[in-house]
């Protein structure tokens, strides 16, 4: 498990991490997510020594990393690509990491078995792609069979077949009980990857929330009828959210998955009943451009439910004027 509590960093000024305050638990991917500059390698980097916190703490099973006793062991990291020395293979580079930490070395076959590199496992570093990089990367990562893993950005350099693999790897290993933390400027990959989401910026945290509530929140139905007066009256007695223009009502809420039973009841037709949600890429961008006001929090469930259906109904409003 992961914890930040209260940590800063500052630069001068500058607030590069600022007072953050939050858990990563077990058995799930966890997403990081924020703009560049945002502070999340500051944060990551503290997490793991390289960096001291201004105050507050971040801790992996209780501890500042530095008190870990078989750091290996515990967690597991990929920061950049740059593993190893050039001159040397893959196999020589994981058996130092193995040797100098009481690791056996069949460990080493096992992880370069893993990552899809047992058979360079003898080419030298220097050889090796971008992408080859990553996996060597991701093997030195697990050596140790650690509960913790830390990637940054890992599907950079990796090709199509590359990105599937690392998405479904990262899964299993968090269906292991792992705790696995990940920094990605992809939405589009965390969105297929993550079951939970954290969002920073400005060194800030603005969204803490699992990606299924984070994006099932912003839902709408746009619901045609020729009743749709009545119709609109109904699903706003039963406490749905609700927008009326003309034969078209737009609605949102936790029950939104009723409307079909709730007019059916009052013996009102429906014409059309579609749903719609924002995008990952829609949700972050609203909760980006919200950290510019320097009152830090986290924004609330409801609140990025408000986000969502405005976006729809921009998008809504754009689609009827072109």
């Amino acid at each position: 498990m992961i914890t930040f509590e209260s940590l800063t960093k500052t630069y001068g000024p500058k607030r590069a991490v600022d007072d953050i305050s939050l858990t990563i638990g077990t058995g799930k991917v966890t997403g990081f997510l924020g703009p560049n500059g945002a502070g999340k390698s500051t944060a990551m980097r503290m997490l793991l020594g390289l960096d001291r916190p201004t105050s507050g703490k971040a801790l992996i099973g209780g501890r500042p990393y530095v008190e870990l006793p078989h750091p290996l062991s515990t967690v597991g990291a990929l920061l950049e690509p740059r593993t190893g020395h050039p001159g040397q293979s893959a196999r020589s580079h994981l058996l130092g990491m193995a040797r100098s930490n009481g690791i056996p070395s069949r460990r080493v076959t096992a992880v370069l078995n893993m990552v899809g590199l047992a058979e360079v496992a003898r080419s030298r570093i220097g050889t090796f792609s971008l992408g080859m990089r990553q996996r060597l990367g991701i093997a030195s990562a697990l050596i140790g069979d650690p509960e913790v893993l830390i990637f940054d950005e890992p599907v950079n350099g990796l090709d199509p077949e590359g990105v599937t693999w690392i998405r479904r790897f990262m899964r299993d290993l968090a269906a292991q009980g792992r705790t696995v933390f990940v920094s990605s400027h992809l939405l589009s990959e965390m969105a297929d990857t993550a079951d939970h989401l954290v969002v920073i910026a400005q060194g800030r945290l603005v969204a803490d929330s699992p990606l299924h509530d984070l994006l099932d929140v912003t839902r709408t139905a746009i619901v045609r009828s020729p009743e749709s007066s009545r119709l609109a009256e109904v699903l706003d007695r039963s406490g749905l959210s609700v927008t009326l223009s003309g034969a078209q009502i737009q609605v949102s809420g936790e029950r939104i998955d009723e409307i079909g039973s709730l007019a059916h009841g009052q013996n009102l037709r429906i014409d059309e009943l579609s749903f719609t949600a924002a995008s990952l890429e829609d949700v972050y961008a609203q909760l980006t451009e919200g950290a510019t006001d320097h009152r830090s929090s986290v924004v609330p469930v409801d609140t990025i439910a408000s986000l969502g259906a405005q976006i729809v109904s921009n998008s809504s409003a754009k689609e009827s004027s072109s």
